[in-house]
């Protein structure tokens, strides 16, 4: 049997930008990425502690030590600049192994390590 279950998780951080214009998606510092275990393009579920929204959409890559936390395209009218997120993946595994799996989870300060 197969269940999803958390795989990466960063935990309230602020958004920078919101641009309108842009296709879609979520631009995430390039270091908060690697520290979380995110790839590009990999599916994020966004939770907006200041309104409640809560969107999906995928990943990309924002500049290292950047910062950078941009809601992009419909994304962008979920959050405000200086909302707080919390940005979520999942993944699916088996059940057996899901009970030794443990998700990464990063605390960042000031979008920062």
């Amino acid at each position: 049997m197969q269940i999803e279950l958390l795989k990466s998780k960063i935990h309230q951080v602020a958004v920078t930008e919101a641009n309108l214009n842009y296709v879609g998606s979520i631009t995430i510092d390039e270091a908060l990425m690697e520290a979380a275990n995110l790839i590009e393009n990999e599916k994020v579920q966004v939770l907006n502690i200041n309104n409640g929204e809560r969107l999906e959409t995928y990943v990309i890559k924002g500049k290292r030590d950047s910062g950078v936390i941009c809601l992009n395209g419909p994304a962008a009218r979920k959050a405000a600049v200086g909302d707080i997120v919390v940005i979520i993946s999942y993944c699916s595994m088996d059940f057996e192994e899901a009970k030794s799996f443990k998700p990464t989870i990063i605390f960042p300060k000031n979008n920062r390590l």
